[in-house]
């Protein structure tokens, strides 16, 4: 029982009250000589004992109340595992690398040395939904040409498959008018582009959390002195990232065996 530092009276000291001043007769002036406390604490104690006393108890077998409120919290649970079926029901898996590849763009933060007035690099990644291989790259900006930059170099020179569509939030650097830097580069490389629901960047899930795992693996772990140390220190992590760590995702492979496996397999 939490009871406050400053109590002067413990439950054992008021239950002791109690029956001294209804059984014993004992004054209210004596027990509180004896107690050392006030005359109005010992008059507090007898009040909150006498309104115990004649407060109707409740039982403390709950077996009735489980059987009232049990069935509500069944249905609660029931719905929460149906729910979750749905969204369960609703996740894909694809079958070819490029099917789509998801885009998120991340403001990195100042290095050692820099000034808050200093211009912030933007990190800009691509994991493919099928192999989650990985594609990252820092770049001076956050606008459409420094994406337009990123797909042209970053993404399609070295990547090995065909990108049927890229997933993207509705960012302006992938988003825009008819000119937009980006959305061209994506029609001139035959590239289709979907985009997230508004307000829900969430539903770009795999691109967020891949970003989540480069900040906490790659970032937070090292100190850089320079751009180009971070930029190095990234190209080494992405490699790691894709040759190395087993993805739970992919059953413990990584993104590079899940590819290895799939062109290997013979052409029908």
């Amino acid at each position: 029982m939490n009871m406050h530092k400053n109590t002067r009276l413990t439950p054992h000291h008021r239950q002791a009250i109690w029956l001294a001043y209804t059984q014993g007769k004992e004054s209210v002036t004596s027990l509180a000589r004896r107690y050392q406390v006030s005359r109005v604490t010992i008059y507090r104690a007898l009040k909150a004992a006498r309104g115990r006393l004649l407060k109707p108890q409740t039982s403390t077998n709950n077996r009735f109340k489980q059987a009232k409120y049990g069935m509500k919290r069944l249905a609660k649970v029931e719905r929460g595992i149906q729910e979750k079926l749905k969204k369960q029901a609703k996740r894909y898996n694809k079958s070819y690398p490029g099917e789509p590849v998801h885009l998120d763009t991340k403001r990195l933060p100042l290095l050692k040395g820099q000034k808050a007035t200093d211009k912030r690099d933007y990190l800009f990644v691509a994991i493919d939904d099928f192999s989650r291989e990985l594609y990252a790259a820092i770049l001076p900006d956050k606008t459409a040409d420094s994406a337009a930059k990123f797909l042209a170099e970053h993404l399609i020179d070295p990547c090995p498959y065909l990108i049927e569509c890229v997933y993207s939030d509705n960012g302006t650097e992938y988003k825009g008018s008819a000119n937009h830097a980006f959305g061209v580069a994506c029609y001139e490389n035959g590239i289709g582009q979907k985009f997230t629901r508004v307000a829900r960047p969430q539903t770009n899930g795999k691109a967020e959390r891949v970003i989540r795992t480069l900040m906490e693996m790659w970032h937070k772990k090292q100190s850089f002195d320079s751009p180009e140390r971070r930029r190095k220190e990234l190209c080494r992590f992405v490699n790691f990232y894709n040759t190395v760590k087993p993805h739970r995702s992919l059953n413990g492979d990584t993104p590079f065996e899940v590819l290895q496996a799939y062109f290997s397999q013979p052409v029908v």
